[in-house]
């Protein structure tokens, strides 16, 4: 924690403007806390190892002050609080002069739960997979029906154009928030979803993820378990009665309301699907609303259940958050067109784990049909492909593509791509070149196909390098 008990509850007392300096500004966590700081009125500056666009200019359009690296100096610029984000470690020259001079430092999570979500109806959306587009159909949703509520989301909805704002256009009591398992920071190990408070929770699924942090599926169940004790009384848990993990942590003990959304027998929320994507909503087997949108995909059925499910649980009616959904947007960088080049359409999209590969690549089979090829482009950067944790489940996440590039050396990623993409044979091809990738797209390339790039990064910019390339 920070410097004592005695300089925090000075701290906290204060109620005039406050000067945050925050360690890793640049992350998309982070620079969505810098924007809501900076809209209630905090002086915010701060810093990361990579100050570039476009988190730079977004932040320094808001008037945020940007410096790049990690210098012990800046606390010259004297705020009164530090607020350190999960990416910084120890042996951080900037962190170790603020613990040497016993400076008030705080998590991310931690201040937003104490300076953004005191006083809110909290609606937080957890799990593995669809945080971020959940997260943005609830908000939407509470917009449309005039909620206005505040948010910070892991991605950009379309609908609004930025990924956190205080409120909408009057004062609001929501707020909705994307609740990551990830750890708080390096000097607090839990999750970061603990600090929200919620009083809606929504848990879409949860398998094993973030090898780096979490030695088995069993570690990530406690932490799920301590967002449900979290949960008031009066708060509602909002769970996909599909998962078996998740059951494993409601059997731990509940204490607030719970409804269940899913497939399997005795839960709450149901649908019942229609040609070209449109569903039937049931709750507790009696149709209460039809969606009908352009959204491709079982699990973007699975997350509009659970969004509508929550918007329920603060007043707003199912047909009418069923109508919002007609006019979702969706989020940037989930399955985003970033261009058509001759007949060839290039999609973005963040898959970065074999069952959101599988779900993305299903989901565009599903609309295109059994004639048109898709050539899957895919990155493994995450920490958790890195370690090689999930590198066995990429030829079968895969298994819907016509054609599949890899993107990563032996050296960056400590284990071959080329021989865990072998199992597909002749159609997978590795590079560790980007040119060379690029070319070998391209060249494949031929008029009506599908070319879906997979990262959670950005990939070197490869999606306008294959646009150009077609062309």
């Amino acid at each position: 924690m920070g410097s004592g008990k005695i300089a925090y509850s000075t701290f906290f007392a204060r109620p005039d403007i406050m000067h945050i300096h925050i360690l890793g500004i640049c992350g998309t966590f982070m620079g969505g806390l810098a924007v809501l700081a900076k809209e209630a009125g905090h002086r915010v500056t701060g810093c990361d190892a990579n100050v570039y666009p476009p988190m730079s200019t977004q932040l320094e359009a808001q008037g945020i002050e940007l410096i790049q690296g990690f210098g012990p100096e800046q606390t010259q610029l004297n705020p009164d609080l530090y607020v350190i984000g999960n990416v910084v470690s120890r042996g951080n020259p900037l962190v170790e002069e603020i613990l040497n001079r016993s400076l008030p430092y705080m998590s991310g999570p931690q201040w937003i739960g104490e300076h953004i979500l005191r006083g809110k109806w909290v609606l937080a959306v957890a799990g593995t997979h669809g945080k971020t587009t959940t997260a943005a159909m609830l908000a939407w949703i509470l917009e449309d029906a005039g909620y206005a509520p505040g948010f910070l989301i892991g991605g950009v909805p379309v609908n609004f154009g930025i990924s956190a704002r205080l409120c909408g256009a009057q004062a609001s009591d929501f707020f909705v928030i994307e609740a990551d398992e990830y750890d708080t920071a390096f000097f607090d190990k839990r999750s970061k979803f603990v600090h929200y408070h919620a009083k809606t929770a929504v848990m879409n699924n949860l398998e094993y993820d973030h090898a780096d942090i979490f030695p088995d599926i069993g570690a990530i169940e406690t932490q799920f378990h301590h967002l449900v004790r979290t949960v008031p009384g009066v708060g509602r848990l909002i769970v996909n009665g599909d998962e078996a993990s998740l059951a494993r942590v409601l059997k731990r003990g509940v204490w607030s309301e719970k409804e269940t959304f899913g497939a399997s027998a005795g839960v709450n929320w149901t649908m019942v699907e229609h040609p070209g994507g449109s569903f039937d909503v049931l709750f507790n087997g009696a149709q209460v609303a039809q969606v009908q949108w352009g959204l491709t995909g079982k699990h973007n059925r699975m997350n509009a259940l659970a969004a509508m499910a929550a918007a329920r649980n603060v007043g707003v009616p199912v047909a009418q958050a069923a109508a919002a959904l007609s006019r979702f947007e969706s989020v940037k960088r989930r399955m985003e067109v970033r261009g058509v080049v001759n007949g060839v359409t290039v999609y973005d999209d963040f898959a970065h784990h074999p069952t959101a590969i599988a779900t993305t690549v299903g989901g565009l089979r599903q609309k295109i049909g059994a004639s048109g090829r898709i050539l899957a482009v895919l990155e493994p950067r995450s920490n958790t492909m890195k370690l090689g944790a999930m590198k066995d489940a990429l030829p079968g996440s895969l298994k819907d593509a016509d054609l599949v590039f890899g993107f990563g050396s032996q050296q960056a990623l400590g284990w071959s791509l080329a021989d865990a993409l072998g199992p597909l044979g002749q159609i997978a091809h590795s590079f560790d070149q980007l040119d060379f990738l690029v070319k070998a797209v391209a060249d494949a390339a031929r008029p009506g196909d599908h070319i879906l790039v997979m990262s959670n990064g950005g990939f070197g910019g490869v999606h306008q390098l294959l646009l150009e390339a077609l062309a």
